[in-house]
């Protein structure tokens, strides 16, 4: 059983890692194809200009337009899973994992990133930044990742999957094993923004419980969640959760 997990815009900066190679990653099969997408971000942030890449970032103090500006190609990195730091990966605390669940984590989730692909929690990736829905003029990433990773992730994730990305996430892969994901409720209305927190929680007590397939997962029972309904639509099951304060 494998669970996804979608990035987060917010990163932690630094890293004491080596710089991008092909030891850094999980799918070695699809290693040239992750460096045909970062070859085209890396000629992309060249030739812009400062205003053109704050757009594009999405960002406008211009000391971190100017940061992210920089190639990605030889700055020092770490694993996915603490390079991110959103709401998610808050609740997550990844670094105060005892070393079992750490690893469990890093074995089992897989993470989406905007420019590297399908990633393992565990692989190596610099500070970057790449906003959710920017364009590449020169490839159309999503449907370049979506080609090659549809056969490396079927046959790495087997017959039952996790998925608590959001839905854009589809357009770079959609899970064909049997599937869960969740909705979060909160006095009966759906929930965003903790509805990020919760996926950080869920998959923490997923690996502390050390949790191997769907039977084991459905006797979990998770702090401030229950279960209150269950929707089923071909190979996905939707378990609808309420926060219970």
């Amino acid at each position: 059983m494998k669970i996804l997990l979608a990035p987060a815009e917010i990163k932690v900066e630094g890293g004491d890692q080596p710089p991008l190679c092909r030891d850094n990653f999980s799918f070695k099969e699809i290693y040239e194809n992750r460096i045909e997408v970062i070859n085209n971000y890396e000629e992309f942030i060249k030739k812009s200009t400062q205003e053109e890449l704050s757009k594009w970032f999405g960002i406008k103090k211009t000391d971190d337009v100017v940061k992210y500006s920089k190639s990605i190609l030889n700055k020092p990195t770490m694993k996915a899973i603490q390079r991110y730091t959103g709401v998610a990966f808050e609740a997550l605390d990844y670094n105060k994992l005892n070393k079992n669940t750490q690893a469990y984590v890093d074995e089992n989730v897989v993470l989406f990133s905007n420019i590297f692909g399908a990633i393992k929690a565990s692989d190596l990736i610099p500070d970057y930044k790449y906003k959710q829905g920017s364009k590449l003029p020169t490839i159309d990433v999503e449907k370049h990742y979506k080609k090659y990773l549809k056969d490396v992730l079927d046959n790495f994730l087997g017959d039952e999957v996790i998925d608590i990305r959001a839905g854009y996430y589809d357009k770079y892969y959609k899970p064909v094993a049997n599937t869960i994901t969740y909705k979060f409720l909160k006095d009966g209305k759906v929930v965003s923004h903790w509805a990020k927190y919760y996926r950080g929680e869920l998959l923490k007590h997923i690996a502390q419980n050390n949790i191997q397939n769907f039977t084991e997962l459905m006797n979990l029972e998770i702090p401030k969640l229950k279960l209150v309904e269950i929707q089923e639509k071909k190979n996905i099951k939707t378990l609808i959760m309420e926060i219970i304060d």
